[in-house]
């Protein structure tokens, strides 16, 4: 599954053109300012179907355009596919596939997406619940069949929550529980196992990235699951205990939906000891891991879209983020100032952004870079 070409209009301060995107490595280089974040953002909108940077999609449309709009192609084993997202300034938005809204299921028509920039720096260092959304996203991609565990869960939280509410105001017996207790229970047993499942995947991965990344050896990732019971009619008895307790809040307190993937640096939560340039490799790090598990999982290697990646690393770190970056299969896009700052043995495409036009230029090693 390769991305072969990204289009603009109106997105950002982008220059409505096609990019071609390299085979491999592409990079985007260009002063402060220049658009190399919109191309990254536009791509990712274009697959995804909402922008990595903002929830105020509207803040894409260009200051004299009526709409921004960004289309990727894709081929894979031959067969292309158009992914396209346009936002107005009415709120109306569109995501297609091949001229159609896009349905549930989709997302294996298109490559995952490992996203490094700044904003995303609230997986690390933000509350649990954004490490939670991403473990369970990375299932989905890890082990397809288990990519409904975190929506059943989900379904059933939300009909305990609702039953817990109607019982406060006097509508339904306490009784009237037991149910919902069990179907929570069995959901949240899956989850776990699900995400106990997929952390011991990535731990050794996340450890060895780390120490290349020179976050040092004792950097690490962990489930810290809300309950320690491994059956499902234990997890319901732990329900049952705290019934009181979740009426009396008017929500479920217990349970997968509280949930942590600990990130920590020399023994320390990264979240609040690390610093900012800690905190900038262990996101890094988790990408490379969660990348290096699919491939060894013969899974489709997501599309890696790396911002200012390289501005706080040595020369040393930069080759080794370009022999991870050239291991097994997959496709990077990776935005710095200066062309030198990926290493001229990191073959690669190389594309010029200044003031939002995009200009290919001869990267060293790159045949298709013309």
């Amino acid at each position: 599954m390769r991305v072969e070409t990204l289009q603009t209009l109106g997105f950002r301060n982008l220059a409505s053109a096609e990019v071609r995107v390299g085979e491999r490595v592409t990079l985007l280089h260009g002063a402060n300012g220049a658009g190399k974040t919109n191309l990254l953002e536009a791509l990712y909108a274009a697959l995804a179907g909402r922008s990595c940077r903002t929830r105020a999609e509207r803040e894409t449309i260009a200051f004299s355009e009526p709409l921004a709009r960004a289309e990727v192609a894709i081929t894979d084993q031959g067969e292309r596919r158009e992914f396209l997202y346009a936002v107005d300034r009415s709120d109306g938005k569109r995501h297609l596939l091949n001229g159609s809204p896009i349905v549930a299921g989709a997302t294996a028509l298109r490559p995952s997406l490992a996203v490094f920039m700044p904003d995303r720096l609230t997986l690390i260092k933000g509350p649990p619940a954004a490490r939670r959304s991403h473990l369970d996203g990375f299932i989905a991609a890890l082990r397809p069949a288990r990519a409904g565990a975190r929506a059943r869960y989900a379904r059933a939280l939300a009909q305990r929550n609702a039953l817990l509410g109607r019982i406060r105001g006097g509508g339904m017996g306490v009784g009237s529980l037991d149910a919902w207790d069990a179907e929570l229970a069995g959901a949240g047993i899956e989850l776990m196992a699900a995400r106990a499942d997929a952390v011991d995947v990535l731990a050794p991965l996340f450890a060895e990235a780390s120490a290349d990344l020179g976050l040092g050896p004792d950097a690490a990732i962990a489930y810290r699951p809300r309950s320690q019971t491994s059956t499902a009619d234990d997890l319901a008895a732990e329900l049952g205990e705290r019934r009181e307790s979740d009426l009396g809040r008017g929500f479920s307190g217990h349970g997968p939906h509280l949930d942590e993937l600990a990130v920590s640096v020399a023994g320390r939560q990264a979240r609040r000891y690390a610093s900012q340039g800690q905190q900038r490799m262990a996101l890094l790090a988790l990408l490379f891991a969660e990348r290096d598990a699919l491939l060894a999982g013969s899974r489709t290697p997501p599309l890696m879209l790396l911002d200012d990646v390289t501005s706080e690393l040595d020369p040393s770190r930069r080759r080794l983020l370009c022999d991870r970056l050239l291991a097994g299969e997959g496709q990077a896009l990776i935005t710095a100032t200066e062309a030198g700052h990926l290493p001229a043995a990191c073959p690669r495409l190389e594309l010029a952004v200044r003031e939002g036009a995009v200009f290919a230029e001869a990267g060293p090693g790159q045949a298709d870079a013309a």
